[in-house]
């Protein structure tokens, strides 16, 4: 008898979250579905329920900086895809997410008979994004965004929640504080962090994690 298949729905926002629920409820009859709304409680649920079949996550929900969420989540849990929900509908965008390990892109204004067909694809063991997206955009992940994104991959998870901190510009004692742990413990995870990272200093973390940034660089006039 095979199980009910098990998707995780990371979205901060409510109204999405129950669209989603319906799109998924429709691909996948008897699906148990479970709900995040911030990076740090997906991680727990992902943790949680490893042997989940997929995650949908939007890159914009707190705690997510960029691709960041994305590019831990497919290091940590590699055997659990991953599709970017997102309303970041620039073509380089979802490639770029597709790059980085996503085994999708679905825009949010997408109908939700097109997110039933993406998560069913999926499901499937394929890729997917809209039809309109070209097959011939280069790739938009240089070889240091990929060392980058490796090395943030082996980060443990409470590494993860610090880096991600850092980036908000938080100092030292307030993130003991929002983690409930002492400062001393929170200097050697940004001890570990930069050396991981190989960086030498919190400033230069800060910036290596926008590399992974949604954004993309504006071109030279």
């Amino acid at each position: 008898m095979q199980l009910a298949q098990k998707i995780i729905i990371a979205d901060d926002h409510p109204l999405f979250r129950a669209a989603l629920k319906q799109a998924v409820t429709q691909a996948v009859p008897g699906v148990t579905i479970l709900e995040a709304d911030t990076l740090a409680a997906v991680q727990e649920t992902v943790e949680a329920h490893v042997d989940a079949d997929l995650v949908l996550l939007d890159i914009h929900m707190p705690g997510a900086q960029g691709f960041s969420g994305l590019v831990f989540l497919r290091g940590q849990h590699p055997g659990i895809p991953v599709v970017v929900v997102s309303g970041s509908e620039e073509p380089q965008v979802m490639k770029r997410a597709i790059d980085f390990g996503a085994s999708g892109f679905i825009p949010k204004s997408a109908p939700l008979e097109v997110i039933s067909e993406a998560i069913a694809a999926v499901l499937q063991g394929d890729e997917w994004l809209p039809q309109e997206i070209s097959d011939s955009l280069d790739d938009l992940v240089t070889e240091e965004d990929q060392k980058f994104a490796a090395a943030l991959a082996s980060l443990t998870p409470q590494q993860f929640r610090v880096l991600t901190m850092l980036t908000e510009g938080l100092l030292n004692k307030q993130i003991a504080y929002e983690l409930s742990v002492s400062e001393a413990t929170i200097k050697a995870h940004v001890t570990a962090i930069l050396r991981k990272l190989g960086v030498h200093s919190r400033t230069q973390a800060v910036i290596a994690a926008q590399r992974l940034g949604v954004e993309l660089p504006k071109p030279a006039v």
